[in-house]
């Protein structure tokens, strides 16, 4: 009996082994563990964008009975076996690609992946890396669910390069830029209601065209915005007239393979510069002297052979001045090193310093571009790190830490699990719930939860891989998606929003650089203004926020690159909010502190001390001139801060203690 049994189980075990080595005979598995023999099946003829093919296969399939989240995953504790997963649908004469991954723990593979019910999954690990045997574990989750839906619109945007939403006229309406040639661009002009009129354009001069970027701002500060073109050869800035009613170019003699570019005023001195990525060199940079753009090549990364891709700024240290963080490729000829992302602090002086290793940012992924927001509302700028490749490993959500480092979030995050790749990653609060989202890889949008947590919908959206830059193109408050030659428009939803818009006076039209919070039941969110994001799209300008169903938002605050501090209080949800530099100056946005804070001598034409509560620490004086413009800012060092430098004059002081808590104080400079 015992020698019958033993043949049964020998013959079990070839029946079991012959019969995954096919597509047609893919053994039937549910949520379980298994032991997969040595991988000498038929490969798949398609890896799924993880490189070149394996030469064997071992093949498994899963009949979803209901709509699920599936995860299957060869990381178990012991286990060192290189995998390399893919998972389709379909027949098998006809795949299509659902996920894949390689490397995702050590060498060991991973997906996550929504399951339609009545669906068969085919799952396929090959030896690529290894032939060995291993185990490997099919669990089942609750269904990701759909959480916003958008509806398709033609739009006649002809041309190749549809990647440019940004108001164009002055009226604060998302505007859609197509170029169809290097003299010829056509602008869809947003009309109430939503529906578009085209206006083509002839730029009179032959110049490049944006085969690598886009960005806009109004660099002469005549109210109606520029462009940047991004080419392989260079850059040209295409400007337009006094009146918004033609378009000239400027362009710039420099030949280089440009990536990402970006309008910021670098020097602060209320005219917008532009900042060019270099592929294979160190950064470019044009100062705006007022009457032409100059060009400069250093101090802004400098790795000798760049690969330098996805350029963004944002205020990360909440300093207030603009900061650089630049997502660097390890692919092409930048050589050892040059995959290293940078952080370039502002050290408010002109000059910029790579602090990425200190604040942990120092990411080898190959990533063409990170979306930065302030994903848990607590004031302070976070980064999602987008991955292109998975050569170097997944994506990673990074949490600031409000000290100048960072924290690796990834795990737990939902993104520990996404292997899809894409060059532009970008963060925009698409359902309006108060907490922003990604829009990536994968053709869906991350949503997030406020607690570095992000989902997908069920289903992905029909997206182009790259083009597919953000604006409200119907102005209902909901933020849409230009795909091509069409419109993802958003269906919203019963949440409410805010939209804040800009017009600079001592500082630069558009109001890029500036730092705007808003105040509500949910506590404090903040928007850093930019002029291009992502890796290759320009984005709308106009500053969003969604608020979820908040029936009121107490106090909206602008910090203008300028210094100025415009403050509106009692706004009304579901509005826009045109804000113009200097109208509604406060400072006195912080409470008064007497009885936790004593400022002597004052008056005083030195040093000013500081006598404090246990529960109040200072560590950091901001000193206001009346006017609102910010005269002064340093750290309290030994209870004190100098005002030597300041004119005679009342002061408005207000101190932040550790806890990020602010009070205020008037002071007199003899």
């Amino acid at each position: 009996m015992r020698k019958i049994l033993s043949l049964f189980v020998l013959l079990l075990n070839i029946t079991w082994g012959m019969a995954q080595l096919t597509c047609a005979s893919a053994i039937d598995i549910t949520a379980g563990t298994y032991t997969a023999p040595a991988v000498t099946g038929i490969a798949p003829t398609a890896v799924c964008g993880l490189g070149t093919l394996g030469t064997k296969g071992l093949w498994y399939k899963y009949t979803a009975t209901q709509n699920k989240s599936i995860t299957v995953s060869s990381v178990i504790a012991g286990q060192n076996v290189d995998t390399r997963l893919i998972v389709f649908k379909g027949s098998c004469g006809s795949l299509t690609c659902v996920a894949a991954n390689d490397d995702f723990s050590s060498n060991s593979s991973q997906v996550t992946f929504a399951a339609t019910a009545g669906t068969v999954y085919y799952i396929v690990f090959d030896n690529k890396w290894s032939s060995l045997g291993f185990n490997f574990t099919l669990s089942e989750a609750p269904p990701i669910i759909s959480r916003l839906s958008f509806t398709s619109q033609p739009v006649s945007a002809a041309g190749i390069y549809n990647n440019c939403v940004v108001d164009m006229n002055g009226d604060y309406l998302d505007d859609i830029v197509s170029v169809i040639n290097s003299t010829q661009m056509i602008i869809s002009y947003q009309q109430p209601g939503g529906t578009f009129n085209n206006v083509s354009y002839t730029i009179p001069s032959t110049i490049v065209q944006p085969t690598w970027s886009i960005a806009a701002g109004d660099y002469d500060n005549n109210g109606f915005n520029d462009l940047i073109y991004g080419s392989g050869s260079g850059i040209a800035f295409v400007k337009a007239n006094a009146d918004g009613t033609g378009y000239t170019s400027d362009r710039k003699p420099q030949s280089f393979l440009t990536q990402r570019t970006n309008f910021i005023d670098i020097n602060k001195d209320g005219k917008l510069d532009a900042f060019v990525c270099d592929d294979n060199a160190p950064n470019r940079f044009y100062i705006n002297d007022g009457t032409n753009m100059n060009h400069y090549q250093g101090g802004l990364g400098d790795f000798p052979s760049g690969g330098n891709y996805g350029s963004i700024w944002i205020d990360y240290d909440n300093d207030g001045d603009m900061d650089l963080y630049i997502a660097k490729c390890s692919g092409g000829g930048s050589g050892p090193g040059g995959n290293i992302d940078e952080l370039l602090r502002n050290n408010g002086n002109g000059t910029f310093t790579n602090v990425a290793v200190a604040a942990n940012m120092a990411n080898p992924t190959q990533t063409w571009s990170s979306a930065w927001g302030d994903f848990n509302n607590d004031g302070w700028m976070d980064a999602v790190i987008g991955i292109n490749s998975t050569a170097n490993g997944l994506s990673k959500v990074m949490k600031n830490n409000g000290d100048g480092t960072f924290t690796d979030v990834s795990i737990g995050s939902g993104y520990e699990t996404i292997n899809s790749l894409s060059r532009e990653y970008v963060a925009y609060d698409f359902d309006n719930d108060g907490f922003l989202d990604i829009l990536g890889a994968g053709n869906t949008i991350m949503f997030g939860d406020g607690t570095f947590k992000f989902s997908p919908n069920l289903n992905p959206y029909t997206l182009d891989h790259d083009n597919r830059p953000i604006g409200d193109l119907n102005n209902d408050g909901f933020l849409d998606i230009q795909n091509g030659t069409m419109i993802l428009l958003n269906d919203g939803n019963t949440n409410k929003w805010l939209k804040v818009t800009l017009k600079g006076t001592e500082s630069n039209r558009n109001g890029i650089g500036a730092r705007v919070e808003i105040y509500g039941a949910w506590g404090k969110q903040i928007r850093d203004v930019q002029s291009g994001v992502g890796f290759q799209n320009m984005n709308t300008l106009n500053v969003h926020f969604g608020i979820g169903q908040a029936t009121a938002i107490t106090k909206v605050v602008v910090k203008w690159p300028s210094g100025l501090v415009d403050v509106i209080y009692n706004v009304t949800p579901n509005t826009t909010v045109n804000v113009v530099e200097g109208t509604h100056l406060d400072v006195k946005e912080v409470q008064d502190s007497k009885e936790l804070l004593t400022v002597y001598p004052n008056p005083s034409d030195d040093m000013i001390f500081f006598k404090s509560g246990n529960d109040f620490i200072p560590v950091e004086a901001k000193i206001y001139e009346l006017t609102g413009r910010i005269a002064l800012q340093a750290k309290v060092e030994r209870s004190s801060v100098s005002i030597k430098q300041l004119n005679s004059g009342v002061y408005i002081l207000v101190v932040m203690d550790k806890n990020s808590k602010t009070y205020s104080q008037k002071i007199t400079k003899k």
